[in-house]
């Protein structure tokens, strides 16, 4: 399924993983610690991580720091996307992104699909970017974070994955730079 070219340099890029839950701690977010380990098991450097309950300000705040910081090159967020009425991480981020990249969400609800069958209808993961930082939106349960990073992001930060991938952008940013 995935293609890799040898004659590319795999970059290392600089994340951020943000909870969104008002139930998770530090002690007990198996999410995050499992996003935060699958970036650096894949290369990348995780070097910002917090906790944010779901106030609509709070994760705004968070993430336009994040966005702000020239360092920070990708986001993944998890929590707060799923059918209910403490659902706030669409409407706190989305007013925030430059450009949405419509097809992930797609694409996670029907590898979702595939595992918990219709109960993937209720996600409302996405995905987009903003100041040139990439931000992944995943709902918060380990399960789908596996989905989304295993099925997609894995790949798309990878620089050397063929035909395209998402990693391949930042290295020419950061020529530039």
């Amino acid at each position: 399924m995935s293609k890799a070219s040898a004659d590319q340099p795999r970059i290392s890029l600089e994340c951020a993983v943000l909870t969104i839950s008002d139930s998770r701690t530090a002690a007990n977010d198996s999410s995050g610690d499992y996003l935060a380990q699958s970036l650096q098991d894949a290369g990348h450097h995780c070097a910002a991580r917090a906790l944010s309950s779901g106030n609509l300000y709070q994760i705004r705040k968070m993430l336009s720091d994040w966005i702000a910081d020239p360092g920070i090159q990708i986001v993944i967020t998890n929590g707060g996307t799923g059918y209910t009425h403490q659902k706030s991480t669409a409407a706190a981020i989305v007013p925030l992104l430059d450009m949405q990249i419509a097809g992930f969400g797609e694409l996670f609800r029907h590898l979702s699909y595939l595992e918990i069958g219709s109960s993937s209808l209720q996600s409302d993961a996405f995905a987009g970017s903003a100041n040139n930082t990439l931000i992944f939106c995943v709902p918060g349960s380990t399960g789908a974070c596996k989905t989304a990073w295993e099925g997609i992001i894995r790949e798309q930060l990878d620089s050397t994955h063929r035909p395209c991938n998402f990693g391949s952008h930042f290295q020419a940013l950061l020529a530039t730079q």
